[in-house]
């Protein structure tokens, strides 16, 4: 499966999954074993690699996210004003 980037990013959810772990005060060692123990299997890199646009986000991960960081799943996806 081809996975295309999106300007130069394979997500757009990366900055605001950032933003949202910050405001929980969570560090991505943390928010990676919260997303563990909701049966998503997922290192600390591959947290860094979706932050940074370098690593696509499932669908069914992005739920998972969502429910972690306690934000409706149309948050993770608002784009900043700059990168429409």
């Amino acid at each position: 499966m081809k996975i295309y980037d999106y300007q130069g990013k394979k997500n757009v959810s990366g900055d605001q999954i950032r933003k949202f772990r910050r405001k929980n005060r969570l560090s991505q060692s943390e928010l990676a074993a919260r997303l563990q123990v909701k049966g998503i299997m997922m290192e600390r890199d591959s947290i860094s690699r979706i932050e940074s646009g370098m690593r696509f986000v499932a669908d069914y991960e992005l739920y998972i996210f969502a429910e972690v960081l306690g934000v409706e799943i149309g948050e993770l996806l608002e784009m900043q004003e700059t990168e429409k």
